[in-house]
Order: structure tokens, then C-alpha cells, then sequence
């Protein structure tokens, strides 16, 4: 029987003026962005924390904390590409990956294949093992009443041995 972990990864983040919108390594046309200390990019931010939690390895903010100015501006996807190769390096593989973004703008639908294929050319999957789907939270709490955008991630490791 192969090996196998779960891991779950969650990140929100405030919209504010000034900031690019990006989600899954895709800039998206929006007049507010996600603020954060590095591009804010939370589907990222929770698939990265999955794949932490799945090999018990922490969160990403023991690895890229806020207070690390190496940090400031950081693109999420690089960070994503580091987190890949220290499950690589423990001897594990993605199998896939299935996450949701909750915002109530802006329409996520026409960015989704490409978020898919930005996450999956990093992670080096293809990218139909690679799940992004988009709700909104019916004008529910902070999501609803679009003060900021959050994400949830699960994924599955595979062991390579």
C-alpha cells in the first residue's frame, strides 16, 4: 500500500487601495487588493500551509514569517516552489490538490484555468490535479461584506518510496 498524508490549509486576508489582487499567481483586475506582508496571494498561503500541516512541518509563518523583511513584496509562488521542494525533499510527491477561494467580487470563474495551471506548473503536476473552485460567503461576515478574501486548501501527499 502506498503512503499517504492529508493535509488542510486555511489563510484570509483584508482588502485594501493600492495593492494588486492576486490569486493563485494570477493577477486579477480589481480595484482593491489583498494586504499582507508579502503579495497577500491567500489560495497560495493555504496551499502551502496543507502541505506544511500534512507532513506536520508547521506553517508557512515559521518559514516566511511576517517580521522578515526578505519577505516584504515576496511572490507567492516562489515561496510555494520552496515549500514543494522540502516535501520533495522528505521524500514525498503532491498527488493533488483541492481548494476553494470565498470572495463576493470579483467573479473568479474566467481565472480559474489559468490559477490551475500557474499552481500546477510550480507544484509539477498537471493541472487537472489541481482543484480551485470560487464561492462567496451570501454577504456573511468579513468575506460577505467584501473586506477581505480568504482561502481553504486540502491536499494530498504521496510518498515516493
Amino acid at each position: 500500500m502506498t503512503a499517504i498524508r492529508i493535509g488542510n490549509g486555511y489563510d484570509i486576508h483584508r482588502l485594501g487601495v493600492d495593492r494588486p489582487l492576486i490569486l493563485g499567481g494570477v493577477t486579477i483586475p480589481h480595484p482593491l487588493g489583498l494586504v499582507g506582508h508579502s503579495d497577500a496571494d491567500v489560495l497560495t498561503h493555504a496551499i502551502m500551509d496543507a502541505l506544511l500541516g500534512a507532513l506536520s512541518l508547521g506553517d508557512i509563518g515559521h518559514y516566511f514569517p511576517p517580521t522578515d523583511p526578505q519577505w516584504a513584496g515576496a511572490d507567492s509562488l516562489k515561496l510555494l516552489q520552496q515549500v514543494n521542494q522540502l516535501i520533495d525533499s522528505k521524500g514525498w510527491q503532491v498527488g493533488n490538490v483541492d481548494s476553494v477561494v470565498v470572495a463576493e467580487q470579483p467573479k473568479l470563474k474566467p481565472h480559474i484555468e489559468a490559477m490551475r495551471s500557474q499552481l500546477a506548473a510550480v507544484l509539477g503536476i498537471a493541472p487537472d490535479q489541481v482543484g480551485v473552485k470560487a464561492t462567496t460567503n451570501e454577504k456573511l461576515g468579513p468575506t460577505g461584506r467584501e473586506e477581505g478574501i480568504a482561502a481553504y486548501a486540502v491536499v494530498l501527499l504521496v510518498s515516493k518510496v
